[in-house]
């Protein structure tokens, strides 16, 4: 898209004097911005506005700073100043050009050559415009489009203005970063290269040692308790199934019953024994996990109900369960399936 020449249009100019500085300058030739960029190993630019005051003829005042671990971070922070407020500037593109932030209430998101306000569902609204040369990242003019911030509710105009501009001033740094990484890798390799020539040799056995397959992680440490119930349930591949086993202590089975039936989509847990050893094991699981409901004070939300049906009886007498109390039963020389939660009809234990 064109620039228009009726818009207030700034030039990105660098300056003559320090290398480090670009200025921010009118057709007229007024510098409006200064960006200086900070020496060091992290990344950090000012934004310095340029303003005529009395008795000095020109002074500048620190109004923004943009900082990141280093210039290619996908992740920066803006510091706008009077008042203070921090904005979080992300790069949010895949394969495309698109860097995003925050403003007031608004949404923001800068593309190549364009940054828009945002407003799903609505159409996004043109706010900037720049000018590239052909090739590299390198904004050479930006045109910030005023009537169109004037038609939304914006209390910080002016402080806007200074986070677009401050935000499309860190893209040519990001730029720069991503070009200066391979000179810094043929720099290193030469360095490698000369460090090699230099050092002695290395002897067979050293050279062996740090050619060696690194060592194996060290094995996580076994799981105990309510982990282990968890994990000797898992390996037999039924989510609303508990088999007691000779393995884990009761109150752990108990505890994990207890989860089980905390599922709002769980209606019933089927308790088995793997052998006729377990079967009072099994009893004592069923009284423990009311036990531990009755103390979380859930057995007034939901009654657990549990049934016996044997299948001599279901020979003799006509079908369907019949409801018995658990409490007093002496638990048979058999392996038992228990099931236990909070519907009334349908289930049962069965004794086989």
């Amino acid at each position: 898209m064109s620039l228009d020449q009726n818009l207030f249009t700034l030039h990105l100019t660098p300056n003559k004097e320090n290398p480090n500085i670009v200025d921010l300058v009118d057709p007229s030739g007024t510098t409006h911005y200064s960006k200086h960029r900070l020496p060091g190993a992290e990344y950090k630019i000012e934004v310095y506005g340029t303003f005529r005051s009395r008795p000095h003829p020109l002074s500048q005042s620190l109004l923004i700073t943009a900082s990141s671990p280093n210039a290619t971070s996908k992740t920066k922070t803006l510091e706008l100043y009077n008042p203070t407020i921090l904005v979080e500037l992300k790069y949010t593109g895949t394969l495309s050009f698109r860097w995003n932030f925050k403003f007031e209430e608004h949404e923001f998101e800068w593309k190549r050559e364009e940054c828009y306000m945002l407003r799903k569902p609505d159409p996004p609204v043109l706010v900037a415009l720049t000018k590239e040369p052909a090739g590299r990242l390198k904004t050479s003019t930006v045109q910030i489009l005023d009537y169109n911030l004037n038609r939304f509710d914006i209390n910080d105009r002016k402080g806007l203005e200074i986070v677009i501009l401050t935000a499309l001033l860190t893209f040519s740094d990001v730029n720069e970063g991503y070009h200066a990484q391979p000179q810094e890798t043929v720099r290193r390799n030469v360095e490698r290269t000369s460090l090699a020539a230099i050092a002695p040799a290395v002897s067979k056995q050293t050279q062996a040692a740090e050619e060696a397959p690194p060592l194996p992680p060290p094995k996580p440490a076994p799981k105990t308790g309510v982990e282990r119930i968890a994990e000797m349930q898992a390996a037999l591949g039924e989510y609303n199934e508990i088999c007691v086993e000779e393995e884990g202590q009761v109150q752990h089975y108990a505890e994990y019953c207890s989860r089980l039936l905390e599922d709002d989509a769980m209606l019933f847990v089927t308790i088995r024994s793997a052998g006729a050893e377990q079967v009072p094991k099994v009893l004592q699981v069923v009284q423990e996990t009311k036990r531990i409901r009755h103390k979380a004070g859930l057995s007034d939300e939901a009654e657990l109900h549990q049934y016996v049906v044997y299948d001599e009886l279901e020979k003799k007498k006509k079908k369907g369960p019949r409801r018995i109390n658990l409490d007093n039963v002496k638990p048979p020389r058999m392996r038992m399936r228990l099931h236990f939660g909070s519907v009334k009809d349908g289930f049962g234990v069965m004794l086989f």
